[in-house]
């Protein structure tokens, strides 16, 4: 502060006495004041605490400008330049000139008024003649290495921030027409750039284009004037024939600075522009970029590319054009409100260089760009898409080309083609014809892969498509195109696809699927087109490779609608025919079946299509697939993989028994419950070596639901077995009370395109401890695995179930003599009474007790339980002799007690 009020007082002596001084002793005044005012601003870190700081920037700045004016005064243009560089420079013998340049700097950034006063002073004018000097003529080198010294950088950089503080300002611009140095500078840039002083051309680029967004009226009408955009384009058009096009773009995006940003001020330059052939000189330098790196040439030609857009909104009138839409529409369209921000196109000449660059080259990076600049134009304005397209029709003509360009410009292309329908909620219906016929002729498979699923997406976002599509033959492309497909693969079968099948053919097979997926779901129309081509035989084909199956059954499913006959016949017999170890098929197969058997009118179908005894052949053929250890095919699956199998089966059933009588009598008259325990105790994991054995003393005796908790959710080691019997117990249990169907043990996997089965990957490796069997089932069993039980703590028996599928409980029975393993006779004692003390809660109530009864189980108590019911000793005598005497008490039929 002491240090301030000194320099104060200094300056105002100086005020005092400067009137009265000759020129000469004011400027040595002022020259020996500096160095203390630099000091001083120093030592404050830029708080100036100086009442006079406008006077002593006017003085400051006056004085700069009368010194350079003095070395450019008389000399010719590179000793001017040489003695200017000099004045500048920082040297001991002679610093007069960088004491001001600094001086000026420090107040250049103090305030707007005291910027005002340094424009003020003539300097804007004189520091542009600087500029000139220094961007056109380089200095000859003389020096060791001809290199730039770091005094030489920071006078630069000093004197260019001076400038842009200046230029930032209005006043400052219209300060620069007091010379003609403005548009020398701007025709040199047009004209001298190979020539030219290269550590100049990035300074001056930045002083320029910070003219260029602060031009008056008075700036662009001088301009004009003197001809300046009119002769740095023709310069220009001279240079893009010479110079690398990087340099090009670096010379031209100055010069349409100028052009751009004068428009809201004047249309004056642009008119010029326009007159002087400015867009056949952009679209000659873009062009001229075909090839560059990625990064060369930028950020000039995104800046070119970022201006020539916003000149598509440049234009005095509003484009008029009357507009046919084309019905059908989205229920959301609204063309009377897609205008919203006003930025709408009105220069169709700016638009059309960016139309002719994509049209004209194949770069990837160019073309990506325009794509990106058109998709900025629709953003701006929604109705800019109509006045485009309308108009130029852009989007139109490109999808006669876009095979030709790039794969990465080729889906650019079609997410701007697909954003037409998600973002304006238009239909194109001209694009979308073109499209088709793109895909129709597949000139390039890529090309026709990426068509088809933006057609793909715009189907699955609106109902209406499945009627756009089917009208407009693109259904019946698809169908032919697949039943070409299908009968390449029917006469293929076994032999080795060749590289391109496995590639991109393949994925155009996988995503047409998909799109005759989509025009079928919730269209009976459609469905009824697919089956009166006789695609039915066809699309069967599809099933057989995982990567097509998804969508394979989500056709044949909406097929199920018009005739759930067909439907059951195709997939019982996919089922049927499937060897042992399509395992991924099978259970693919049986949950498309249990999506259509939700629906109690397909229950019938599935009965007269032998769905039963389909299902029930899966199980059958699956003996020994639980043996432990596993042989022959089975060792390469996993046991969690084959129970997965089991419980899809068991699911199918009882939906199909599900209330429905006709087919759970039928289930029960045709001895298929006694089909399915004979099935399910040859899988290997139940005993088939021998009857009853030799009864034990239990030393425990746990219930069914400890049993549950212990095998999968303790330590305690269970034999893979029991654990496997336990859970097909587990399943049976819910069948009985008829809520199989309903549960979800396993999550869905749905495999993509390239994905494989992991079944024969894992090999053998989960069956040598089957607690990591099931952990490898975490990513599809929900946690924890005995949920069906909620507490593990609550007791089962105490449940009231009533019982709907009593066949099952018989199944059960059938089962228990076979809960047996040599090794594990105390166990498997144990699990026996677990089992049975189990039934004999499901009979606690008279109606499940009278069901029962009609069912026959109390007849396959006796035939499968002789032994333990004659021995009083044994430990089931006593519980079944509880469910026997319950039973009986229900039973109806004489002879059936006898």
């Amino acid at each position: 502060t002491l240090l301030w009020e000194t320099l104060g007082k200094q300056f105002v002596e100086y005020e005092q006495v400067a009137p009265f001084l000759i020129p000469e002793d004011q400027q040595t005044r002022l020259l020996e004041f500096l160095p203390l005012f630099l000091k001083a601003w120093e030592q404050s870190a830029g708080v100036v605490v100086f009442p006079n700081i406008q006077l002593l920037a006017s003085e400051v700045s006056k004085l700069l400008t009368k010194e350079i004016k003095r070395n450019l005064n008389g000399k010719p243009a590179e000793e001017a330049r040489l003695a200017l560089e000099q004045f500048l420079q920082q040297k001991v013998e002679a610093e007069d000139g960088h004491l001001l340049l600094k001086s000026v700097y420090l107040l250049s950034q103090t305030d707007s008024r005291t910027l005002w006063n340094i424009i003020g002073s003539g300097l804007p004018a004189a520091l542009i003649q600087c500029l000139y000097l220094f961007f056109t003529f380089p200095l000859k080198k003389t020096g060791d290495d001809g290199g730039t010294s770091e005094d030489d950088t920071q006078t630069q950089e000093m004197l260019v921030e001076i400038m842009l503080n200046m230029y930032r300002e209005e006043q400052g611009v219209e300060e620069l027409l007091a010379s003609d140095k403005l548009q020398s500078l701007i025709i040199a840039t047009a004209s001298l750039w190979d020539q030219c002083n290269h550590s100049w051309k990035i300074p001056t680029g930045r002083v320029l284009r910070t003219i260029s967004k602060a031009q008056t009226k008075n700036s662009i009408v001088h301009l004009q004037a003197v001809d300046c955009i009119k002769i740095a384009v023709q310069n220009l058009f001279k240079l893009a024939d010479t110079l690398p096009a990087s340099d090009v773009c670096e010379a031209a995006s100055i010069v349409l600075c100028f052009v751009k940003d004068s428009y809201p001020v004047s249309s004056a330059l642009l008119t010029e522009f326009e007159s002087n052939d400015g867009y056949q000189l952009l679209l000659k330098i873009l062009l001229r970029c075909e090839g560059l790196q990625q990064n060369e040439g930028d950020p000039y030609l995104d800046e070119i590319l970022d201006m020539l857009t916003c000149l598509t909104t440049c234009g005095k009138t509003e484009l008029k054009v009357s507009g046919n839409i084309v019905h059908p529409q989205l229920p959301h369209f609204d063309f009377e409100g897609a205008r919203s921000s006003g930025m709408t196109v009105k220069n169709l000449q700016a638009f059309q260089v960016l139309q002719s660059i994509f049209q004209k080259s194949n770069d990837q990076h160019l073309c990506g760009r325009i794509l990106v600049a058109i998709g900025t134009i629709w953003a701006w304005d929604r109705a800019n898409f109509f006045l485009l397209e309308w108009t130029l029709q852009p989007i139109s003509q490109f999808t006669d080309i876009i095979h030709f360009k790039p794969r990465p410009v080729q889906v650019q292309f079609f997410r701007l083609v697909e954003s037409i329908v998600l973002d304006l909620s238009y239909v194109p219906h001209e694009i979308l014809k073109k499209v088709q016929y793109l895909i129709k002729e597949n000139v390039v498979p890529f090309c026709t892969l990426t068509a088809l699923q933006c057609l793909l997406s715009m189907t699955q976002k609106d109902l209406l498509f499945s009627d756009i599509f089917r009208d407009s033959g693109f259904l019946g492309l698809l169908l032919a195109l697949l039943r070409k497909q299908a009968k390449i693969l029917r006469k293929s079968a076994g032999t080795h696809l060749s590289g391109l099948e496995e590639g991109t053919e393949k994925e155009l097979n996988a995503v047409m699927l998909k799109m005759v997926a989509a025009l079928t779901v919730r269209s009976v129309r459609n469905t009824v087109v697919l089956k009166d081509y006789g695609m039915v035989p066809y699309i069967k084909i599809f099933l057989d490779d995982e990567c097509y199956r998804s969508a394979t059954l989500s056709i044949l499913e909406q097929l199920s609608v018009i005739n759930y006959e067909e439907y059951m016949s195709i997939i019982i017999g996919a089922l049927c025919s499937s060897t042992q170890g399509e395992l991924p098929l099978k259970l693919d197969l049986l949950k498309s079946l249990l999506r259509i058997l939700e629906s109690p009118k397909s229950h019938s179908a599935f009965r007269t299509c032998s769905g039963f005894n389909g299902l029930l052949s899966l199980l059958s053929d699956m003996e020994g697939a639980l043996q432990d250890p596993p042989s022959g095919l089975w060792i390469s699956f996993e046991q969690n993989c084959l129970l997965e199998l089991v419980f899809y089966t068991l699911q199918g059933i009882t939906a199909a028994l599900h209330l429905d009588p006709v087919n759970s009598n039928f289930f029960q008259r045709s001895g298929l419950f006694e089909k399915m325990a004979e099935d399910l105790g040859s899988l290997g994991c139940f005993w088939t070596q021998g009857e009853w054995q030799i009864p034990l003393s239990l030393e425990k005796k746990r219930t069914f639901a400890e049993f549950l908790d212990a095998a999968f959710c303790s330590s305690e080691p269970f034999p893979m077995w029991l654990k496997n019997c336990i859970w097909i117990l587990n399943f049976l249990d819910h069948m009985a009370k008829g809520t199989l169907h309903q549960e979800s043990y396993f999550k869905e996997r749905k495999p993509e395109m390239g994905e494989t089965s992991t079944d024969d990957q894992e090999g053998p490796q989960g069956q040598e401890e089957h607690p990591v069997a099931f952990k490898r089932l975490d990513n599809r069993l929900p946690a924890p695995t005995y949920r069906l039980w909620g507490n593990p703590e609550e007791k089962l028996e105490m449940r009231d179930c009533t019982v709907v599928h009593p066949g099952a409980v018989c199944v059960m029975v059938r089962l228990l003599p076979k809960l047996y393993r040599d090794g594990h006779a105390q166990l498997s004692q144990e699990i026996q009474c677990a089992v049975v003390d189990h039934i004999q809660s499901l009979v606690k109530s008279e109606k499940s007790r009278q069901v029962m009864c009609e069912s026959g189980l109390l007849s396959t108590i006796i035939t499968c339980c002789q032994d333990a019911l004659h021995n009083e000793s044994h430990p089931l005598h006593l519980p079944l002799t509880r469910v026997f005497e319950k039973l009986a008490s229900q039973a109806i039929e004489p002879d059936v007690l006898r």
